[in-house]
């Protein structure tokens, strides 16, 4: 039988590697889990009763690029958060989930040859694992760029050399960042939209964690380009309501883009996509409208920023996120950490090797673990003092 070679080197995904680090192991406590970003807090209730009213939808195809009224919703919604204006005929596609989006958009985006050469499609390091399964699928050359501390736990993409940049065709960018919590500042995205015009290569914005923050609304991408008045092609945006919303199995998550983007991601899409159900658009296009069940999200998530921020204290190297769930920790070796925390513990954390690419110390994620603060704010409190009273 005869498979691809291109995915023949495949490291083997975090959460079975995770599995085969730890579970052969008896854990050291009641179990607790902080690996996956997967929320736990309450969705809207009254979502359910959304979906049941419009569940004789569920009889029919679902319309493949969203419903109008959902695409209506979205586009309010980049209105308000972003302050730009998109037509939600033209310039919104509803995903299932934007790890699909993220994937497809690379399918129908990315060239076969850029300036004549191989393409290449950077990736922060480390990173979210479909960027570079996107880029393996296309036969781009994926670049892995450092971010760490010295750069703010952002990658550096105007610092590689212009052979790389020349034949650039798509910049993956995470703000806030999975794991790291840093967020993109104005000026950063600034720069990299300038760097994407001078280069002639689209960004794709993953801002999914964009509604967990500590004080201040994080920029995005799409404000930033309509202030330089960038190519309406230049960036594409992607969210859900997994995280803003607590609803990670409704599946709903956006792109926006400029309509000649959206027309080549449609046309694909058109062919493999797979649509949210009917009832559950009615439900999505809802979530998306009310900003209150957010606030209230937003806050359990800044109180438990507060109990990292206090365990944590005087702790050399500790990092308080910006935004996002996750902390980011220090350790001398991430596998190590989160055998050792497991077995005399049992609270469960993610090495931070399995977020990014390299071996040994190349690997920018090796000395950290990553920490999920999904559970509730006593749980989370409990937990992080016990990894604070084993690894520390």
């Amino acid at each position: 039988m005869i498979f691809p070679e291109r995915f023949s080197n495949l490291p083997p995904y975090a959460f079975p590697r995770l599995r085969a680090l730890l579970d052969h192991h008896t854990p050291g406590g009641d179990v607790v889990h902080m690996t996956i970003g997967e929320p736990k807090h309450d969705f809207p209730a009254w979502v359910t009763d959304v979906i049941m009213e419009n569940a004789a939808g569920f009889r029919s195809y679902p319309p493949n690029e969203g419903s109008l009224p959902l695409r209506g919703a979205i586009a309010d919604w980049v209105r308000r958060r972003y302050d730009v204006a998109v037509d939600p005929q033209t310039q919104v596609m509803a995903l299932n989930g934007t790890r699909e989006g993220l994937y497809n958009a690379a399918m129908a985006l990315c060239p076969e040859q850029k300036n004549g050469q191989r393409p290449v499609i950077l990736i922060p390091n480390p990173f979210y694992q479909v960027y570079m399964v996107a880029s393996i699928s296309v036969a781009a050359e994926p670049v892995f760029v450092p971010a760490t501390a010295e750069t703010n736990h952002l990658p550096d993409y105007a610092s590689l050399p212009e052979e790389v940049l020349n034949r650039t065709a798509v910049a993956y960018i995470c703000s806030p960042a999975n794991p790291q919590g840093a967020v993109a500042s104005h000026s950063y995205w600034s720069e990299l939209i300038q760097l994407a015009e001078k280069h002639d290569f689209r960004i794709f914005a993953d801002e999914c964690y964009s509604e967990i923050y500590r004080d201040v609304a994080p920029t995005g991408a799409l404000t930033v380009a309509k202030e330089l008045g960038a190519d309406p092609e230049r960036v594409i945006l992607f969210n859900s309501l997994s995280k803003r919303s607590n609803l990670a199995g409704l599946r709903s998550g956006l792109m926006v883009a400029g309509p000649e983007t959206m027309k080549r991601v449609h046309q694909l899409r058109s062919y493999a996509g797979a649509p949210l159900p009917a009832p559950l658009q009615s439900a999505a296009a809802k979530v998306w409208a009310d900003e209150v069940h957010v606030a209230e999200n937003r806050a359990l998530y800044q109180a438990k920023y507060t109990i990292a921020d206090n365990v944590f204290d005087g702790l050399d190297g500790y990092m308080a996120p910006e935004a996002g769930f996750f902390l980011w920790l220090p350790v001398e070796n991430g596998e190590t950490a989160a055998l050792k925390l497991w077995k005399e513990t049992g609270v469960r954390v993610l090495p931070g090797a399995y977020l990014a690419q390299g071996e040994g110390v190349d690997n920018p994620g090796s000395g950290y673990i990553r920490v999920a603060l999904v559970a509730p704010a006593d749980q989370t409190e409990a937990a992080l003092i016990k990894l604070r009273d084993c690894l520390y």
